[in-house]
């Protein structure tokens, strides 16, 4: 059954001054898979003032963890933002959704694309064991506007080290070029194959899953195309090759 608990801020990071991360621990919060999210929230005037957000971390960990941007006139964001560490606020237990790797039909390749917080699910899915164990390749590809927006790229770059036979980074940017990063939109770069070129593998029904999360924009254009290369929504009634999680 659903139910607030009470965490308190551990931590926090400023990416930017638009982009940021939340850590919080909740002692009581139940294990969870990873790729899920849940509701995070304040109080004001004797109600929860909450709104879904993925989890970053991975099931293992001690401690949860979010990542936001402070919406303009957003209700709840911009007092996530002025949160500070040993501030209290509220998540809902337990976890739920289904952009997680039991939902995922079995595949050499596996390809994490998004954009913005969108990369949320996709870093708790990379802190996880199973993903390792399962595919030969694992691609995340991370689209953001500017280089400053591409959060957790310490992290990122962590798993390139450790797995460097079968982990694949594509950072792109939409709104400035810069030497070491494709430029221009997912949607658009993988119709001229130039994310594929980047990492050396191709995107077939025979052996690639995808998984997409973020700007629903974005999101409806790669499906398309991921559907011209003749890949399939998933549907547990219907395998398929395309999972997804939009995030409005």
């Amino acid at each position: 059954m659903a139910q607030w608990l009470d965490a308190k801020v551990v931590s926090r990071t400023d990416w930017n001054d638009h982009l940021f991360s939340l850590r919080f621990s909740c002692a009581d919060f139940p294990k969870f898979k990873a790729g899920q999210f849940t509701k995070v929230g304040v109080e004001q005037d004797d109600k929860i003032l909450s709104r879904p957000y993925s989890l970053v971390c991975g099931p293992d960990d001690n401690e949860l963890e979010i990542i936001a941007v402070p919406v303009e006139d957003g209700l709840l964001s911009p007092k996530l933002h002025t949160l500070q560490i040993g501030d209290s606020l509220k998540i809902m237990s337990p976890a739920t959704g289904f952009l997680i790797l039991d939902e995922v039909p079995k595949s050499r390749d596996l390809w994490l694309m998004a954009t913005g917080t969108g990369v949320g699910p996709f870093l708790s899915i990379l802190a996880s064991e199973q993903v390792w164990q399962s595919y030969e390749n694992i691609i995340l590809v991370y689209g953001a506007r500017y280089e400053e927006d591409l959060a957790y790229l310490p992290l990122i770059e962590s798993w390139s080290k450790q797995y460097a036979s079968k982990f694949h980074f594509v950072p792109i940017v939409s709104r400035e070029h810069k030497a070491d990063r494709l430029h221009g939109r997912i949607p658009t770069l993988l119709k001229t194959i130039s994310i594929q070129e980047q990492v050396g593998l191709d995107i077939h029904a025979d052996h690639s899953q995808v998984m997409l999360c973020g700007n629903p924009a974005m999101i409806e254009e790669a499906t398309q195309t991921l559907i011209e290369l003749g890949l399939s929504k998933h549907l547990r009634r219907s395998p398929g090759h395309i999972s997804l999680e939009r995030y409005w």
